[in-house]
């Protein structure tokens, strides 16, 4: 075989694909040992009919056409690997030359990734926080961790506090008629959560067991339900029951309960330990994120309108896919929303062009710089992949291949270490340490 390409207009190139005559007969053969069994021919029993008779019968464009099938998606594929082209459609294909006893020459006409124009991508200036972990930081997570933990005890006496767990029946009323969805029995509510209406909670406040409440609250007027939006609405409280948190002390048995040390102290280094690696991990997706930002503001590249459409359609059943996890249609969303799925659709448009353009600079990077991937690196994803869902890395790497998974994973490492390429080439400043919204503004 051979092949030759050759750039046409836009992002589009022209393969012509030459397969050797051997090659074309031997695929004629086995269309004509196919089609044999699938046609009766007069006075010759099903699949026993020569092959002259057979194209007669059927025409000879029928045997050519089903030759084809068999050799030009494999010819295609290899013109491919051959000239190093990368398409991002489907070809368009046409026939030059399909004749017994001749190659068989065909062009296949495809659009490919555009030339990117890389901007500076080396030397970019990132500016993030130095990660610090204060005693304070350390004293809230043991304090959260003790909060988790702590023990529900029956309130005998006295009135609801902020924290309790109050166990409760209610009942809404608008203009002295209930409403749907506003009736409740035996609910749990914890005081302080700010799970109800607000107002709501803070009335239960005092509050003890077997005592009614009457409590007046109005709805927010952004309310999810339309209906009951900004209106007023009492509700009948019964108080059934009240659980309080009883806390244990902060102090080495505290850590014992907690963890797997045996003293305060140890605890709470390991406890400033992962707050460190946590924020460091934090901070390096956050000069990541500002790396990719720049190099793709940088740089320039046609964005292939194929490629937007493709990403669009995944952006589309990622969120169908969500819905369902919570018991929607992507149509109902739709009319919740008030929008309709084209509508939809269109949303992700720019964010698809955003991500499409971000892909291509980075991988033109990888390209220049040489970045790639080993089998080790692949290997040792495998293995944490297989950790993660409790399997051996055999059947892990078994499923991947199944699924076609591989090249996914290799794809993703090579943009990993692009990325990790830009972090590592550029020159990171630190900031002070000031609120989220100043930090953002500044970069």
């Amino acid at each position: 075989m051979r092949a030759s390409v050759a750039k046409i207009e836009g992002n589009c190139v022209q393969l012509e694909v030459e397969v050797e005559a051997q090659q074309l007969d031997a695929a004629l053969d086995k269309a004509y040992k196919k089609l044999v069994k699938k046609y009766t021919v007069p006075g010759f029993r099903k699949g026993k009919a020569p092959r002259r008779l057979l194209e007669n019968f059927i025409g000879k464009e029928a045997l050519l056409d089903e030759a084809l099938d068999m050799v030009v998606p494999d010819a295609y594929m290899a013109a491919l690997k051959e000239t190093a082209v990368e398409p991002i459609d489907r070809p368009q294909v046409e026939l030059v030359q399909l004749e017994e006893g001749l190659p068989l020459v065909f062009k296949a006409t495809v659009e490919v990734k555009p030339e990117v124009e890389l901007g500076q991508y080396t030397g970019l200036v990132l500016k993030a926080k130095a990660v610090q972990v204060t005693d304070e930081d350390v004293d809230n997570h043991i304090e959260n961790l003790r909060r988790r933990s702590a023990k529900m005890v029956e309130v005998e006496e006295g009135g609801i506090q902020v924290g309790d767990r109050a166990l409760i029946d209610f009942e809404g009323f608008i203009d002295g008629e209930s409403f749907p969805g506003g009736k409740g029995e035996g609910y749990t509510l914890e005081i302080g959560s700010n799970t109800f209406i607000p107002g709501f909670e803070e009335q239960l406040v005092g509050a003890s067991i077997d005592q009614e409440r009457e409590i007046n609250v109005t709805f927010p007027e952004n309310y999810h339900k339309k209906e009951l939006a900004g209106k007023p609405a009492t509700f009948k409280v019964k108080i059934l029951g009240v659980k309080r948190p009883q806390y244990a002390p902060v102090d080495d048995e505290l850590a014992k309960d907690l963890s797997d040390f045996e003293t305060l102290e140890e605890l709470r280094q390991d406890v400033r330990n992962r707050l460190k690696e946590a924020g460091e991990d934090a901070r390096r997706r956050q000069l990541q994120s500002q790396a990719i930002e720049q190099a793709t503001d940088n740089s320039q590249v046609p964005i292939p309108k194929v490629m937007v459409e493709r990403r669009m359609d995944r952006a589309m059943e990622d969120l169908r896919q969500r819905l369902m996890g919570q018991g929607i249609t992507l149509e109902r969303y739709a009319e919740l929303v008030g929008s309709d799925l084209d509508a939809i659709r269109e949303n992700f448009r720019s964010q698809a062009e955003r991500q499409v353009k971000t892909d291509l600079v980075l991988e033109a990077i990888a390209k220049k710089e040489d970045i790639t991937v080993t089998q080790e690196e692949i290997d040792q994803h495998i293995e944490k992949m297989a950790k993660a869902y409790r399997q051996t890395p055999e059947v892990m790497r078994q499923l991947l291949e199944a699924q076609d998974g591989l090249d996914f994973i290799k794809y993703g490492l090579m943009i990993d270490k692009t990325v990790d390429f830009l972090v590592d080439n550029a020159t990171v400043q630190e900031v002070p340490d000031q609120p989220d919204d100043v930090n953002q503004q500044d970069q």
